[in-house]
């Protein structure tokens, strides 16, 4: 190591004359000595002067990593102005100067302190300077230099991951590349080969290669394929100084996937499927699966199934599940056990997605057998159509067949069949239908203006199985029958003025029929007999007119005349009817406007017109509005009580607080006449509101002793509900009642009041030790008075 920091100073004493050793003199001049320069400028043809300094810049170089006890001799720094005598002081200044650089004061010799690492930095930048030790000031300029810090090989190469994932097609050529690896080395790169880097493999081989100088991983085989391996583990060493013995060197580690491509067909487990499948089930039933496996994944595993050949490719298809690539066997059209018991059908499985780099490969497709068994059910009944339409007309006999529907059992066993009817769809019970052989024929007469069509529903059971049901609709179609007479359309308000002049038309009328022949309506109308008033025209457009015959009409002797149209039609048989048109004799103005058709009308006064009656009526209608309305105000008009009192006794409440003792009760009611209504006495005037009018009290009559209680209230209630003087108030009165049926008889003591005879009431001794007190109470005074 000592003979490389020697080195650059040996180098910079030859170029340098004067130099004895490595250091930088200042020298002085009493005066600048000029210098002519090779180069002047075409400008202006001046003359450049530079003037000789003292100072001599220069670079020091120093290694990095010094591993020695002492400091670590840089160089000198020296000025001509020095005599040697100490009178110089030599000061530096700049990058790491006096920490990292130290300079002796007076010799001018620069030391390192501690040791360099060039990859934190590679040069140092300082500045130098001498003064006079006495006088502090600087006898040159201050002058700058550079130590510059050799490297040396000290760092290995490093990659920025640890570990690298990478991938490549499967069935790859030889030399396809992966992925580049680059290690860097923190060394310099200008100085010897320590950043020189060399790649070499030391795992993966011999499935990939790595280039040196690139670092580019690539295939080494051909032909690896993914199904056979997927993951490869590949460990690349970078090395510096080129790869020679002594080089530092880093490693890392890059995974590498093998991708799918399609290179596998798919291929069916077996080459015959068996499948069942019952006749009864409905179309579009999944019966079964197929499935063909295929080595490689995702897209390029993706089949699409297809029926390609087969006696059941018309009944039976076959649908592709994308989530679990399996084809889907589903039923096409019914099947029937009894027609066919076996189908065969040619799957074929199809990748949708192929590479034509591997058409060598194929074909990418298979083919397998699918055997489907029909196996048999008990099917209910089928009948000869989806529907029927029987056309009757509607003025057949009761019973009449109007058409028969037919059905059988499909099995093999052919089992007997039941018909009936369902009755949600007649409810009437106008049709009925033979149970054996399905003939429906009508139980009631048919009416087609009533109900032209009938949705039937006939149900066909077998008769060894009746759950085994089928239904079929029937459609009856009643026809028209020539059966109804026609008749006016509206009913006519016909009158005639007693002006009107003869052949004059005082109404149009027309009919309607309630039936509807093939050829139209077609009315033809006439007089019932010949009428010296009236006459009608057939219009021949199914109206006719109504004329007048004479001049003039006097309401005075005929009022009102009848005239009979007979309007009969022209479909077989011929129906007709007599209609009457009621016409009044009404007076007309000269335009022929009615006037007025009653006679009573002549009576009224000439002067007062038809605006003037409607007037008065209605002043009359107003006034007595009014005075309904002024009566009902007065009748709710609120009453004022004449005393405000406690004594009232709607309002009265009274508190027991003691056992019994009601007969000690004198300020309420006195129910005592419930059982003795003689006692009632004559009805007051209430003393709570002022009395509108005096009305006399009527008189019950007295009901007998023995009447029940509750006859008498129902009988007094019913006595007040019909009763006119009653004032309109609310009152309410409680009356405890017991009944007729109580064991004990009644314990209230309301009815001693009424009562003459003595009471026994020693049977309640008998009742038990809670009713001793009552029997003392009661009990002790028949002993008193017997005493």
């Amino acid at each position: 190591m000592t003979m490389y920091q020697f080195l650059p100073l040996f180098l910079l004493w030859i170029c340098l004359p004067n130099f004895c050793s490595p250091e930088i003199l200042f020298r002085r001049t009493s005066a600048p000595q000029p210098r002519i320069l090779g180069h002047v400028p075409r400008n202006d043809g001046k003359i450049l002067h530079r003037q000789k300094r003292g100072w001599m810049w220069n670079q020091f170089f120093l290694l990095e990593e010094y591993t020695g006890s002492d400091y670590q001799y840089v160089g000198k720094l020296h000025s001509d102005q020095d005599k040697g005598d100490g009178s110089l002081k030599y000061i530096l200044s700049g990058d790491g100067a006096g920490t990292l650089f130290i300079i002796d004061e007076k010799t001018g010799d620069i030391h390192a302190t501690r040791r360099i690492d060039r990859e934190e930095k590679a040069f140092y930048t300082l500045r130098a300077q001498a003064i006079n030790r006495r006088t502090l000031r600087p006898v040159e300029p201050e002058s700058e230099f550079v130590i510059k810090i050799h490297d040396i090989n000290d760092n290995e190469p490093t990659f920025p991951e640890e570990i690298y994932t990478a991938s490549v097609p499967e069935m790859s050529v030889v030399g396809t590349s992966v992925v580049q690896v680059t290690a860097t080395d923190a060394d310099d790169p200008s100085y010897g080969n320590s950043a020189r880097v060399i790649y070499s493999i030391l795992q993966g081989q011999p499935y990939f290669s790595v280039e040196p100088e690139t670092g580019i991983i690539r295939t080494a085989l051909p032909n690896m394929n993914r199904e056979n391996r997927e993951q490869y583990q590949v460990v690349i060493q970078a090395k510096d100084m080129g790869g020679q013995m002594g080089g530092l060197s880093g490693t890392t580690t890059v995974n590498i996937t093998l991708t799918d491509v399609n290179d596998n067909p798919p291929r069916f487990p077996q080459n015959t499927i068996h499948l069942r499948v019952l006749e009864s089930s409905p179309v579009g039933t999944a019966i079964g699966s197929v499935k063909a496996t295929d080595a490689d994944i995702g897209k390029n595993a993706e089949v699409e199934y297809q029926v390609i050949d087969g006696d059941g490719i018309d009944m039976f298809d076959i649908l592709t599940e994308k989530d679990t690539q399996e084809g889907i066997i589903i039923v096409k059209k019914p099947l029937d056990y009894e027609s066919q018991r076996l189908y065969t059908l040619k799957v074929e499985a199809e990748n949708t997605h192929v590479d034509p780099r591997f058409y060598y490969l194929g074909p990418f497709k298979d083919t397998t057998i699918v055997k489907i068994s029909i196996e048999d059910v008990d099917e209910p009944p089928v009948f000869s159509r989806t529907s029927y339409l029987f056309e009757v007309h509607e003025d057949i006999e009761v019973g009449t067949i109007i058409g028969t529907v037919m059905a059988r059992d499909p099995d093999s066993a052919s089992s007997p069949i039941r018909f009936s009817l369902d009755r949600h769809t007649d409810l009437d019970r106008i049709f009925n239908i033979h149970s054996g052989n399905g003939s429906l024929y009508t139980s009631k007469p048919l009416d087609r203006e009533i109900s032209q069509w009938h949705n039937l529903t006939v149900i066909a059971a077998e008769i060894n199985n009746p759950k085994e049901t089928t239904r079929v609709a029937v459609f009856v179609r009643i026809l028209d029958v020539n059966d109804n007479a026609p008749e006016f359309a509206v009913f006519y308000d016909t009158f005639v003025c007693e002006n009107a002049r003869p052949g004059q038309l005082i109404q149009t009328v027309s009919a309607i029929d309630k039936d509807d022949p093939l050829g139209g309506q077609k009315f033809f109308f006439s007089l019932a007999a010949v009428n010296p008033n009236f006459t009608v025209q057939d219009n021949e457009d199914n109206t006719a007119r109504i004329l007048t015959r004479k001049n003039g009409f006097n309401r005075h002797e005929i009022s009102t005349y009848l005239l009979p149209v007979v309007i009969s039609d022209n479909d077989y048989p011929i129906q007709s009817s007599t209609g009457t048109l009621t016409i009044r004799v009404c007076a007309c103005d000269g335009q022929g406007n009615m006037q007025s058709c009653s006679a009573e009308a002549l009576l009224l006064p000439a002067g007062l017109s038809t605006g003037a009656l409607i007037a008065i009526l209605l002043c009359i209608i107003i006034l007595l509005v009014i005075v309904v309305l002024f009566a009902a105000l007065k009748r709710q008009r609120k009453k004022e009580p004449l005393i405000l009192s406690k004594e009232d006794i709607r309002d009265n409440i009274v508190s027991y607080n003691d056992e019994g003792g009601g007969e000690e009760d004198t300020q309420a009611f006195d129910i005592g006449t419930l059982r003795n209504p003689a006692a009632v006495e004559e009805k007051k005037l209430r003393r709570d509101i002022i009395p509108e009018t005096l009305f006399i009290p009527r008189r019950t009559p007295t009901a007998p002793d023995n009447t029940d209680v509750r006859d008498f209230i129902n009988e007094r209630l019913k006595e007040h509900d019909l009763d006119p003087t009653a004032p309109p108030y609310d009152s309410l009165a409680t009356y405890a009642y017991e009944g007729n049926d109580s064991i004990a008889e009644s314990l209230s003591s309301l009815e001693s009041g009424t009562t003459e005879g003595d009471q026994n009431y020693d049977y309640l001794r008998e009742w038990g030790p809670r009713f001793n007190k009552l029997a003392e109470m009661y009990g002790g005074g028949e002993s008193d008075k017997d005493s």
